[in-house]
């Protein structure tokens, strides 16, 4: 699914600190820690979750930098659906969902794919649903200076679903928005065009 490159230096530093962690941590919770299927564990985790905190290392304006192009195109640009993944910092568990993407451009579009790959460099952080939504706003608002943004993200929280209220069903959805779509009529159109066809 990621956009991003998977984690793949096994000999850095911060590896194998990680993976000296997770054996320690086994210990900690495993009567067993010599069996068969935990020989690898700490090396497949310590990877995983350096794969879902990539994001640190993405610059996301300039991602949209890359592929900027002068347009004379002022109509709403929308990519919605995007399918991310994220961790909540406040348990390091997964929440996952869409995120629904739209910008106004004042002269200068940039590549569909590159909003998709923003929303992956905010995502593979420790993150909250809140702060994410924003940030993915921001990026877009100061790279491009359209003339707004509007940032919708609908997610499932495994913090509620397998842990304290254990809602398995409830969506948690935030928006942001700058500019033209401070109008209810703009933004209006926005949350008609996301919406799931019937």
């Amino acid at each position: 699914m990621s956009s991003l490159i998977p984690y793949s230096d096994e000999n850095s530093e911060k590896f194998l600190a990680l993976k000296k962690h997770y054996e320690d941590i086994l210990k900690l919770i495993e009567p067993d820690t010599g069996r068969e299927g935990l020989a690898r564990t700490p090396l497949r985790v310590a990877k995983t979750l350096l794969d879902f905190t990539s994001g640190y290392d993405i610059d996301p304006a300039a991602i949209l930098r890359s592929a900027m192009f002068k347009e004379d195109y002022s109509q709403m640009v929308i990519v919605k659906d995007i399918d991310f993944y994220s961790l909540c910092e406040h348990h390091m568990l997964p929440f996952y969902g869409k995120a629904h993407v739209a910008y106004i451009p004042n002269g200068y579009i940039t590549g569909l794919s590159k909003i998709a790959r923003v929303v992956d460099a905010f995502a593979r952080r420790l993150q909250v649903q809140e702060r994410m939504t924003s940030q993915i706003k921001d990026c877009i608002q100061e790279t491009l200076q359209p003339l707004g943004v509007m940032v919708v993200i609908e997610a499932s929280h495994m913090c509620m679903q397998m842990r304290g209220v254990e809602k398995q069903n409830s969506v948690t959805t935030t928006s942001d928005f700058t500019g033209a779509f401070n109008r209810a009529k703009t933004r209006e159109e926005f949350m008609n065009l996301i919406a799931p066809r019937k």
